[in-house]
């Protein structure tokens, strides 16, 4: 540390999880430190300089080795100064009055982990205290900052601002240290009173805090009301015609169930399924077990190849060797043709050329983090290349949009084989094909429809989300596009895909599940304030930081939820495909939009949904989306491992 900083606090031990996958290799140690320094007190993490091997012992030969090959001694030292540059942009720090809030983690956790949230809604990745230390890093914060633990979520914890005369008027304007008496017995007694006093903390029901007012509310109704609402978001205040009484009403659905997850699907258990011929018995039951609880590693090969309709589920082990000669074949027919297209036709072909331009750019920042891709030599970025110049032959319409080359890369991790990798890429775009259309219609229909299903579900956070213009749900148009893909570790990433590809329990899921992480993250959303910029950059921070078991327990109990509830309306039935209504709606893309699905929340909103394609180019060879209602100028710059330009210009700025 420099000279001039007086160190406050450090431990060392700290870990931040990259998350790409399960190596220890994504376990990146540091130290972190409460600093005071001239501009304030600043808290700090930083990675340590030396990169250990397994056994703790230095060992550069180790960093520097890829999946696919071997790096030389002479290129040791520019390997070691690589990996340790790649460690320190990880590097955090700020002055703890920045600070909005932060989260800790859950008491059943192995070790502490901390996550900070900015008051900008800049969100850092967990700081994991593998030996400790959190709770003695929070009490020298105290020193500094007041902290207020969140009265709906104890794992979150709240700045606040040093100001007593502010905190002592809120709380006699509110009076919400008055506990005494019970709540029913003074409405009976006193309804003018009782609801005038104000309600805190209401819930579903109607809690024994009351809120008696030491004087008569001299306030106009309209305003109390809006206090009334402040007070409880999404209650409706009803006004009615006999003076006195105020009604706070608000739709109940049905307890959300608890959830419970299976085991993987085994390979004992796989073989069951199928006939002495290879037929696939109990389709259905099979896609419920791997709805449950996924399936095991070792035999993904195998099973997302039905899954993804590369085979049949009837088909037999002899039609399957007779299909896969075919596949064989016709791929490399198509993969020859963009082959021997010489440099003098690609000159006229201007199309082409542009597509191949984009996918090398995608192809040299894809996953480059995972080491099936890791080394600029490694000649898995050749195959990954590859297929998706060849889907452009096979779908000359599409062609090559930015973020499919997310969606090929866990694939082919998985089947290590070109011609599989492809077709199982091929089902999987037939899935989700409408989301890179040009005419952004499969994504405006998934954004409407996420708004219809969290009108219902959580009218609360709707309105929040209305009322900071965030309505539109943009924030999840990565979470849509690329179906998760970047919000989620490698590992679980799989396993999301394997479970979604089962189309249960309905359709649509996938939208249940964006639910699902907003409910978990509503919280602290709400209580931290956030507006537009601050939801936009806290959802862009959350990748990595998602846990899919609760995620994907929570989805399901809101299924369950809704299928319980007797009175659903019927765009929501539409969207979930509840009593066998007549939708044409997609299951996984929104194809089209249900009858009754209000869209004219997000498609009357002029949406700049960033799908960069190949299939405009303008006189002086770029791309330019030919999206409607967008906006002149390119997409903002994203990280260089990514594929994907979420935000325009204007929005990127702020990231």
């Amino acid at each position: 540390m420099a000279s001039d900083y007086k160190i406050i606090f450090e431990k060392d031990s700290v870990y931040i999880h990259t998350g790409h996958t399960d190596s220890c290799d994504d376990l990146l140690a540091g130290k972190v430190y409460l600093v005071q320094k001239a501009e304030g007190v600043f808290l700090e993490w930083r990675a340590e300089e030396k990169v250990y091997s397994l056994d703790g012992n230095s060992d550069y030969e180790w960093i520097s080795t890829t999946v696919s090959f071997k790096a030389d001694k002479g290129s040791e030292n520019e390997s070691v100064n690589v990996k340790q540059e790649s460690r320190r942009k990880h590097n955090i720090s700020f002055n703890i009055l920045d600070l909005n809030s932060f989260k800790r983690s859950a008491n059943t956790h192995t070790w502490a982990y901390l996550i900070f949230i900015m008051k900008d809604g800049t969100t850092y990745p967990a700081l994991h205290f593998h030996g400790g230390g959190s709770k003695a890093l929070l009490k020298e914060m105290e020193r500094f900052v007041h902290l207020k633990r969140s009265t709906t979520d104890g794992r979150l914890y709240i700045v606040q601002e040093h100001d007593p005369e502010i905190l002592s008027k809120s709380l006699d304007e509110l009076q919400l240290l008055d506990t005494q008496g019970d709540l029913v017995t003074k409405f009976m007694r006193d309804p003018y009173s009782t609801t005038m006093g104000g309600f805190s903390k209401v819930t579903n029901f109607l809690r024994d805090t009351l809120l008696q007012a030491e004087a008569p509310l001299d306030r106009p109704t309209d305003e109390l009301a809006e206090i009334l609402n402040d007070d409880i978001p999404g209650m409706e205040i009803n006004h009615q015609d006999e003076p006195g009484f105020e009604l706070i009403t608000k739709t109940k659905l049905p307890p959300r169930p608890d959830v419970k997850r299976s085991d993987p699907l085994t390979a004992q258990e796989w073989s069951k399924y199928m006939d002495r011929d290879g037929r696939v018995k109990d389709v259905e039951d099979l896609k419920k077990a791997i709805f449950r609880g996924g399936v095991e590693s070792s035999i993904r090969i195998e099973v997302w190849k039905f899954l993804l309709n590369y085979y049949s589920w009837d088909s037999t082990y002899k039609s399957r060797t007779e299909e896969r000669k075919k596949k064989v074949d016709d791929y490399f027919r198509m993969k020859l043709q963009w082959k021997t297209i010489s440099a003098e036709q690609e000159r006229r072909f201007s199309l082409l050329k542009e597509r191949k331009g984009l996918i090398d750019k995608d192809v040299s920042r894809t996953d480059r983090n995972h080491k099936f891709f890791t080394g600029d030599k490694n000649p898995n970025l050749q195959v990954l290349y590859d297929i998706l110049m060849t889907y452009c032959m096979y779908n000359f319409d599409l062609g090559y949009v930015q973020g499919m080359s997310d969606l090929l890369s866990p694939i082919l991790v998985v089947m290590e084989n070109e011609v599989d990798a492809f077709w199982c890429f091929v089902g999987f775009m037939e899935m989700v094909c409408d989301n890179f259309e040009m005419d952004q219609m499969g994504m405006k229909t998934q954004l409407a429809q996420t708004h219809t299903l969290m009108q219902f579900v959580d009218p609360d956070l709707c309105s929040y989300l209305e009322g900071h213009d965030s309505g539109n749900f943009y924030f999840c148009f990565r979470w849509l596009l690329i179906m998760f893909k970047r919000e989620f570790t490698f590992p679980d990433i799989m396993r999301l895909w394997e479970v979604m590809w089962t189309e249960q329990p309905c359709k649509n899921f996938h939208l249940l599940i964006c639910l699902a992480i907003l409910d978990t993250e509503k919280t602290t959303l709400i209580e931290n304030k956030f507006g537009f910029t601050e939801i936009l950059k806290h959802i862009n921070d959350m990748c990595f930081c998602i846990d899919l078991l609760s995620t994907l327990k929570k989805a399901e109990g809101m299924y369950l939820q809704l299928k319980a509830c007797k009175k659903v309306p019927q765009a929501v039935k539409d969207i979930l495909g509840f009593g066998g209504s007549a939708s044409n709606s997609n299951s996984s893309s929104g194809k089209s939009t249900p009858a009754n699905t209000p869209t004219n929340s997000v498609s009357n909103v002029k949406m700049q949904l960033p799908l960069k394609s190949a299939s405009k180019v303008k006189e002086n060879g770029t791309t330019t989306a030919a999206a409607n209602g967008s906006a002149p100028g390119t997409a903002g710059t994203t990280p260089d491992d990514s594929s994907i330009e979420i935000l325009p210009d204007v929005d990127t700025q702020i990231w």
